[in-house]
């Protein structure tokens, strides 16, 4: 359904006396989703997932220059093809409540995209009534303004508004945030009954023990790149199942397994005493030939060398998986 690859995001800026620079958040990335799939999409705050939310949307800021491909239905996904698709075949759980329309109560704007979303106008205020009720939210609440409403509770209608239509791509950017661990599951519930129903649905989110247990794959992210895809049961079995380091490291850091930084992560910040001030960048974007500079987490690795310094890892894969780790 959607496939991404080797996706490079570049925002070009003026500084002091009127100097171009640039910064490349996101480099090296790839990822893929099938038909009836969640692919959950996990890093840090930084790492650049809702980047890369916004690149699958076209809603990136006009300073910005998108390279590599992005493809939906095997077709590539251009500007116009995106501004046709989005927010009827593509749609968008957005990660900030400031996507709610401050003017219009929320009842409204789950119907105007029950409308958009291909539902006749005379199925709209069913449908959207059936939204309300599925994520908890009182008919009263339909007209209420954003601001009236709690935290929580616009993430749902935001959540609502995305899957009322008949899209067959949802990307949700952090769509727990806010939510009690029931409403958290109920949400995560829902969104895998429509894969279940033949969607593909991209979750983003730094909460592994949210999300893993509905996905098929997770991406995981760092420094704006994917340095592994794997299945989502290789998170709950042993960590060795895992083939990264950065992986197996967030595997240990969940609660139940006790936060153990395990044999993975390098005794000190600035990595294996033979890397100490070596200059390695952490992945960050060379903004002059447009390069990454070595590995994204050769400062963290207990068995970084001076080549993971030198050179950005090659994407090697086994199967439908792959890594991006030169001792995987």
């Amino acid at each position: 359904m959607l496939t991404v690859t080797d996706l490079s995001i570049r925002f070009e800026r003026y500084g002091r006396g009127l100097a171009r620079t640039a910064l490349m958040p996101v480099h090296h990335l790839d990822l893929d989703i099938g038909p009836g799939e969640i692919v959950a999409v996990i890093g840090a705050s930084g790492s650049g997932k809702s980047l890369l939310a916004h690149a699958v949307l076209g809603i990136l800021p006009d300073n910005c220059r998108v390279d590599g491909e992005i493809r939906f239905r095997g077709e590539p996904l251009t500007p116009a093809r995106q501004k046709a698709l989005r927010g009827r075949e593509i749609v968008l759980v957005p990660q900030s409540v400031g996507f709610l329309n401050p003017l219009k109560n929320v009842g409204a704007q789950v119907r105007r995209a029950a409308i958009l979303g291909g539902g006749a106008g005379r199925d709209a205020p069913g449908i959207t009534d059936a939204a309300f009720s599925r994520y908890g939210l009182a008919p009263a609440v339909q007209a209420l303004f954003p601001f009236q409403v709690s935290g929580g509770m616009a993430r749902r209608v935001l959540t609502a508004t995305a899957t009322v239509g008949r899209a067959d791509l949802i990307v949700a950017d952090e769509p727990t945030t806010g939510l009690d661990r029931e409403a958290s599951e109920q949400s995560m519930a829902f969104l895998r009954q429509l894969a279940d129903e033949g969607r593909s649905v991209m979750v983003i989110s730094h909460d592994l023990s949210a999300v893993v247990p509905v996905a098929d794959r997770v991406a995981v992210f760092l420094s704006g790149t994917t340095v592994e895809g794997a299945p989502a049961g290789s998170f709950n079995g042993h960590p060795e199942a895992l083939r990264h380091p950065y992986s197996r490291d967030m595997w240990r850091a969940l609660p139940d397994h006790g936060f153990d930084p395990g044999p993975d992560r390098a005794a000190g910040p600035a990595g294996s005493p033979g890397l100490a001030g070596s200059g390695g960048s952490g992945g960050a974007a060379n903004v002059d030939d447009g390069h990454a500079d070595g590995c994204p987490y050769v400062r963290r690795c207990a068995r970084a060398d001076a080549a993971c310094v030198g050179m950005f890892p090659p994407k090697r894969h086994f199967g439908r998986d792959f890594v991006r780790c030169r001792h995987a």
